[in-house]
């Protein structure tokens, strides 16, 4: 803890170079805001578009734009995690929340860096970020763990690139209009689109390849779109279940941050047992993937079958006081200062039983 206050200092970074810097930067501001002052000191590690590190006032810093002394620099983009390691001892930094979302954040990059730099985090480690962060792997893991997910196809960008017509017709055989084409490694619904013909797939696909190598291509249902969210470590649980109801074809960027004209529906208009259903299938999902401290479940709920399918889960939720993530936590009796009190103490549990483990062969 900080050697004269007692209390728990937090690391909060925030920003990062991807697509999702300004929701990144979103979510970060309530966590401060939220974050019991008698409780925390917050330690503000901004990154920029660019990937520089900052400290200080770190999110003015990246909020006003080109400056000449845009905040004090402490890592550059490629250093190395012993660079972390010396920011957490000068600052008696007790842990980290990486506030960051998608690529380069939300993915097990960063996670690997605190895990080398031995600095303590809020969330899932390396392996339960990028099985997360990857649509077409987190899918691959469901079907093998029993888990309905809908039918879809990976295309690499090289592919889509090489022989665009043979890969038309290879998805318009395997699935049919309409369908989503999707970065695999985004979130945010950052570079979606619902395409409903031949011409629309195409731009599609060209949209989502200016965020990754990775494509994903999925079959579109006529379906409602519930999201549950989860906490814990080993012995997680579940939220209410909630309901989207975008105004919009679906629930894409704007509908997110830019406009406020979707419904959010708390708890959703389901039956009991339908609920506890899908309230199971998110704990078995997170579980699959290892994940840890927080997590929410997207699943899709077919209007015509009644099916559920898991459509993904985001390892690092939006995070502000409108997000889903925290709300459906609020409506469960966990309200959004308590709820990060929560994920501080699985944070420093789970740091705690890393510590028991052996990383050296004894001798015979």
């Amino acid at each position: 803890m900080g050697k004269q206050t007692g209390k728990v200092r937090i690391g909060i970074i925030f920003g990062g170079r991807s697509g999702e810097h300004e929701v990144s930067l979103n979510s970060a501001r309530s966590v401060m805001n939220a974050l019991n002052p008698d409780k925390y000191e917050v330690v503000q590690i901004g990154i920029t578009p660019e990937g520089v590190w900052l400290t200080g006032e770190a999110m003015a810093a990246l909020t006003a734009g080109p400056s000449d002394d845009p905040g004090r620099a402490l890592v550059q983009s490629g250093s190395s995690e012993t660079q972390l390691s010396q920011l957490a001892a000068a600052n008696a930094i007790d842990l980290v929340f990486p506030v960051l979302h998608g690529p380069h954040g939300e993915d097990g990059t960063v996670q690997g860096l605190l895990e080398l730099a031995g600095v303590p985090y809020i969330g899932a480690g390396v392996l339960g970020s990028a099985v997360g962060m990857d649509k077409g792997i987190f899918k691959q893991v469901m079907a093998a763990n029993g888990l309905p997910v809908l039918p879809w196809q990976l295309i690499r960008k090289s592919e889509w690139a090489r022989r665009p017509q043979a890969i038309i017709a290879y998805l318009e055989e395997t699935l049919t209009y309409p369908v989503f084409t999707k970065p695999a490694n985004l979130g945010s619904s950052v570079g979606i689109s619902k395409c409903h013909n031949r011409e629309q797939l195409a731009a599609g696909l060209d949209q989502a390849a200016a965020y990754d190598r990775r494509l994903i291509v999925e079959q579109g249902i006529k379906a409602r779109e519930l999201e549950v969210s989860v906490l814990g470590n080993d012995e997680p649980i579940a939220s209410v279940v909630g309901e989207v109801r975008p105004r919009r074809e679906f629930y894409d960027y704007v509908a997110k941050y830019i406009s406020d004209d979707s419904d959010l529906l708390i708890p959703a208009p389901i039956s009991e047992e339908l609920a506890n259903q899908v309230r199971l299938m998110a704990v078995q999902a997170y579980q699959a993937i290892d994940c840890a401290g927080l997590g929410r479940v997207d699943m899709l709920l077919d209007n015509e079958t009644g099916a559920v399918y898991i459509n993904e889960i985001n390892t690092i939720p939006g995070f502000t006081q409108i997000s889903m993530y925290p709300k459906l936590w609020e409506a469960t009796g966990l309200s959004y200062p308590a709820l990060l009190d929560r994920l501080v103490d699985l944070a420093l549990e789970r740091a705690a039983e890393k510590e028991q483990l052996r990383y050296k062969v004894s001798s015979f």
